[in-house]
């Protein structure tokens, strides 16, 4: 039996066990990120890199951070960025799967 294809704009994601993560004042998100793995390793050691990195999401990246709660939908997530950032969101959906999915691949966010 065939399996229906799943749609993306469907999928629920949550963040991440255990990422720290804060929004200052002004709505801008910041999450620190735990360097691990040899290569850091070296990195830290020899060349003074720091153990933790601070990425800063800004404008309608800190947005959808927040809104990544584990019930709502890439679909209803879009609908709170285009009523947020009206047509400076567009191609809305276009971009946020791409943001999406690069959360995901850093390990920021997980599916539900």
């Amino acid at each position: 039996m065939k399996r229906k294809a799943e749609n993306f704009v469907d999928r629920v994601y949550r963040i991440a066990d255990g990422l720290e993560w804060n929004v200052s004042d002004e709505g801008v998100v910041t999450v620190d990120m735990v360097n691990k793995g040899f290569a850091n390793y070296i990195a830290q050691r020899f060349f003074k890199k720091p153990r933790i990195s601070h990425i800063t999401l800004e404008g309608m990246g800190s947005f959808i951070f927040t809104q990544i709660d584990g019930t709502r939908s890439v679909c209803e997530i879009g609908t709170l960025v285009r009523e947020r950032f009206g047509n400076d969101a567009e191609p809305l959906y276009e971009r946020l799967s791409v943001y999406m999915k690069k959360l995901e691949e850093v390990g920021f966010i997980v599916q539900v």
